[in-house]
């Protein structure tokens, strides 16, 4: 009698609403907004700590190629202006495609394209393994390891700003300081495993490596907004405003010469200082390793205290100060003083980045797609940095000067165009959390 009759199929299509009478339910509810970001809980940081996991991945691992471009310039001997393309490219494609993803991210496609960037990126570590030539390299880790990680770094950061508001600035410093463990771990793996199994096979367990935490970060990541179907792939009104214009050319400024010492110092300390090769690694891990704190502290006070868009400026005039002392390091204690001090400073730079590009974003439903915006803008800057950088030491000789004021000036222009967007932003008011 109590007995519940299932509607027919052709009173369902008749009748659609005769549907969510009978089961209570409403067939738009899974696409309800859930509001604010809950700024806590389980699930958010659980979030927080797979996204760390996937910079660690990306970044980490991009990080590291100066270990790379010291063994295939000192071992393979191939130029150093050709090497750096390999790991430029990496950088470009990462960035360049976050338009892309990011609205694919928006659209609800965050799964299915996380997924693939994964596989892309397994897939040209591997290839990196069994390359033999120049042109190897540049397919298998410049351009299918940089599309692996472009299609994961863009969606997992536009994921994660749709979780924290307040403490945003944090958990995206957290989530960046990936780039400083990873920047340490794989340079290990290189440093103790290539005198004893050779490159090929030490490429691989970086690739097993990343093969496990992609698994585990696939099954973990969770968006939390609905889909937004409707809208166009580039948001060309965020052009309209004067602060987010601004602020994409000074971070242009800033990330064309920002990377040069992490590609460089390791050339630089075996040619000028003159230190060994497995030294030369543990510098990078230096510049890598002091990056967790300057990821993390530079991040706490933009939430607490400065606001992220104030907190970035003095990071990108103490860069481009240090790039001009650089000339002034003879010393292995000066040069590891340098590489303790720019990659602090470094460090700020790339964990503010993504923080202030999402705090110039008011509606969290449009955040994949303006901060992809941003990443690809400044994709054209990590594409030609570094390669400008090595063309101007082969012409002269080995001389890193050139290339040391040619960095230093960028990031100081970048600098002060940051200072014009945040003026754009407040006005010429001094004490202002913005």
């Amino acid at each position: 009698m109590g007995e519940k009759i299932p509607p027919c199929e052709s009173d369902v299509q008749q009748h659609p609403t005769l549907v969510r009478i009978v089961t209570g339910r409403s067939t738009t509810s899974t696409r309800r907004d859930p509001g604010p970001p809950p700024d806590g809980g389980l699930n958010a940081w659980i979030q927080v700590i797979m996204a760390h996991l996937v910079i660690f991945n990306t970044w980490g691992y991009i990080s590291s190629f100066g270990v790379f471009q010291t063994y295939y310039t000192g071992v393979k001997g191939y130029p150093p202006s050709d090497v750096s393309w390999v790991g430029s490219v990496q950088i470009f494609l990462l960035f360049f495609i976050g338009t892309a993803t990011g609205r694919a991210t928006d659209a609800g496609y965050f799964r299915p394209v996380y997924v693939t960037g994964c596989m892309l990126q397994v897939i040209g570590v591997f290839m990196t393994s069994l390359s033999s030539k120049y042109w190897h390299l540049f397919l298998a880790q410049g351009i299918c390891t940089g599309l692996g990680n472009g299609f994961q770094f863009c969606p997992t950061m536009s994921l994660l700003s749709t979780y924290f508001s307040a403490k945003r600035s944090l958990v995206i410093g957290i989530a960046a300081s990936g780039s400083a463990t990873g920047g340490i771990v794989y340079p290990i793996i290189v440093r103790q495993l290539l005198p004893k199994i050779g490159f090929p096979w030490t490429v691989r367990v970086i690739g097993f490596v990343m093969l496990v935490l992609s698994a585990l970060t696939s099954a973990l990541l969770r968006t939390r907004l609905p889909p937004r179907k409707s809208g166009p792939l580039v948001e060309w009104n965020a052009f309209k405003e004067t602060t987010y214009v601004l602020y994409c050319v000074g971070m242009f400024l800033s990330f064309w010469g920002l990377y040069f010492a992490f590609y460089y110092v390791g050339t630089f300390s075996r040619n000028v200082i003159g230190i060994s090769y497995e030294e030369s690694i543990t510098v990078l891990l230096v510049m890598n390793a002091v990056g967790v704190i300057g990821r993390l502290i530079p991040n706490f006070f933009a939430d607490r205290t400065f606001g992220p868009l104030n907190t970035i400026i003095p990071f990108a005039f103490g860069s481009g100060i240090l790039i001009f002392a650089w000339p002034g390091v003879n010393s292995r204690g000066g040069l590891y003083a340098f590489s303790v001090v720019y990659g602090l400073f470094a460090a700020g730079i790339q964990s503010m980045f993504p923080a202030t590009l999402s705090s110039l974003t008011t509606d969290l439903k449009k955040a994949g797609v303006r901060m992809g915006m941003g990443f690809s803008i400044v994709s054209v800057a990590s594409l030609t940095g570094p390669p400008l950088a090595g063309a101007l030491i082969q012409n002269n000789h080995g001389s890193y000067l050139q290339a040391q004021m040619w960095a230093g000036t960028v990031l100081i222009c970048g600098g002060m165009t940051l200072v014009l967007a945040r003026i754009a932003k407040t006005g010429f008011v001094l004490r202002h959390k913005v």
